[in-house]
């Protein structure tokens, strides 16, 4: 009787562990589910598959450590999906999913949202009708602790994952492996990143060159960071100046014949303004003549829609927080930080900056509820694990930023790469013409000016919202991709 009884014991004990382990959210460390689907791209019909699933990031032991969650599309319609173009795609943060581009820029489905990018219901994606998958195959890459993406291996060192050379390193050894896994070596190969991304990208071309010798066609920054080039003090301070034009300019604060002007006039005459007369009298700080001074505040309150007291009181260094408090202010909204077009209400007129991002509360609203919904039911991707909208990622280590002179040192080291600058004007985050002041100082010898190109649009951060620009940013792209790749037999040299 005492063995029957330990023996019912044990069997309840392991009916117990397996309950508990089967109640666990556990992600596969591999695993891919394959859909088929088409989509209509410029008038004609483009089959394809959708590859999602997870692929690990080993310690040194061997032990997986980590694993990354990943989707896949290629075109399922060519002869030789070897040599077919590759862009990779990341978004930033640091902590951010790859979402924001996936369903909403370059993927083949994008957000239900209105012509300028607001939230509508019922939420949902749709056709892409401008997707670059009709000339690159296109891979999405959640890095550790976004999206699906997690640690498994409890003993692993979360500073090899959470920092800006941290971050480059592992990425780099999982991008060999994939490309290794799908036999795509021969392709000529891209990279995408937004935002904290374009650090992230920027970083890889030189780490994928050097330590995993794969070599790059081309990348493509979409609202840049600074990428550790130095604009520090008066150029930091006259380089909002653009940005307060064109979100002045979108609100219809500027002066009667600078609003009459189409954005594109006044910020040509803006950037002149800042470059040529503003920056200068900053730099001069106390020392500026009094005249000068004051003319400066004028000029500076004719092209950012401000008081001139405001601005005198600033010191001709009005904060952007301050910008996106102050603007409206007289109206009771502020305004969004990544995207100027956004308005947001705050508790009180009274402050120096918002309560919150308008323009990001406004993007969760409908991208959350769209890509948990098309995991599930369009690309068969069943967990339940919690899709990451922005993850646990913090410390983060931001030290060592070199990425800039990474780049350039890759473009330098390998003659066909190039980069394209995509930003919108309505940035105030990463404003367009501090992206500007990066392409101008990647390369400050000039010799590569030839391989470095900007785009703008009328939008913000995400400037692929907006219906008219998510055209218009899909053909640059396009374009890119297509005039980069070299002619057969064509020699890598200078």
């Amino acid at each position: 009787m005492r063995f029957k009884g330990v023996f019912i014991l044990l069997v309840f004990s392991l009916l117990a562990v397996s309950a508990q382990h089967a109640q666990e959210k556990r992600l596969e460390a591999e695993i891919e589910v394959v859909t088929e689907h088409s989509v209509t791209i410029n008038g004609r019909n483009i089959p394809y598959k959708a590859m999602t699933g997870t692929q690990p990031v080993w310690g040194e032991d061997g032990k997986v450590a980590a694993s990354l969650h990943y989707t896949f599309y290629t075109r399922s319609d060519v002869s030789d999906p070897h040599s077919r173009p590759l862009l990779i795609s990341f978004n930033g943060g640091p902590g951010s999913a790859s979402v924001w581009m996936h369903i909403a820029y370059t993927g083949p489905r994008v957000l239900l949202i209105d012509e300028e990018g607001f939230p509508v219901q019922p939420y949902g994606v749709r056709d892409n009708p401008w997707s670059v998958l009709d000339v690159t195959d296109i891979l999405y890459v959640n890095p550790v602790n976004t999206g699906y993406s997690r640690i498994l291996d409890p003993d692993a060192d979360r500073d090899r994952f959470f920092g800006v050379n941290q971050d480059i390193r592992y990425l780099a050894g999982w991008i060999n492996n994939f490309v290794q896994r799908k036999d795509r070596w021969l392709s000529p190969k891209y990279l995408i990143g937004e935002s904290n991304g374009t650090t992230r990208v920027a970083g890889l071309a030189l780490e994928l060159q050097n330590s995993q010798w794969m070599y790059l066609n081309g990348v493509v920054l979409v609202s840049p960071t600074g990428l550790g080039i130095d604009r520090a003090g008066p150029v930091n301070a006259a380089n909002r100046l653009p940005y307060y034009t064109a979100t002045a300019w979108y609100h219809g604060r500027l002066a009667a014949d600078l609003q009459d002007m189409d954005l594109y006039e006044v910020l040509e005459l803006s950037e002149e303004y800042t470059i040529n007369s503003l920056l200068p009298v900053i730099a001069k700080g106390a020392w500026a003549e009094e005249r000068e001074r004051q003319e400066a505040v004028r000029n500076f309150s004719r092209f950012s829609g401000l008081p001139e007291e405001v601005i005198s009181q600033h010191n001709l260094d009005v904060p952007t927080g301050f910008f996106w408090k102050e603007l409206l202010r007289d109206q009771g909204y502020t305004i969004g930080r990544l995207d100027s077009r956004y308005k947001g209400l705050d508790r009180m007129d009274a402050g120096t900056r918002p309560d919150f991002n308008s323009e990001l509360t406004s993007w969760l609203h409908s991208f959350t509820p769209a890509i948990n919904h098309y995991f599930r039911n369009e690309l068969n991707f069943k967990t339940d694990i919690k899709y990451n909208m922005f993850g646990p990622v913090h410390p983060w280590d931001r030290s060592g930023d070199n990425t800039g002179e990474n780049l350039r040192q890759a473009m330098a080291q390998n003659p066909f790469l190039h980069t394209l600058i995509q930003s919108g004007y309505y940035d105030g985050a990463t404003t367009y013409f501090n992206a500007k002041y990066t392409m101008w100082h990647l390369d400050p010898g000039g010799r590569m000016k030839d391989r470095l190109s900007f785009k703008g649009y009328r939008s913000g951060h995400m400037m692929y919202l907006r219906e008219e620009d998510l055209e218009k940013s899909n053909e640059d792209l396009r374009q890119f991709i297509l005039n980069t790749i070299p002619e057969p037999g064509e020699p890598a040299k200078y």
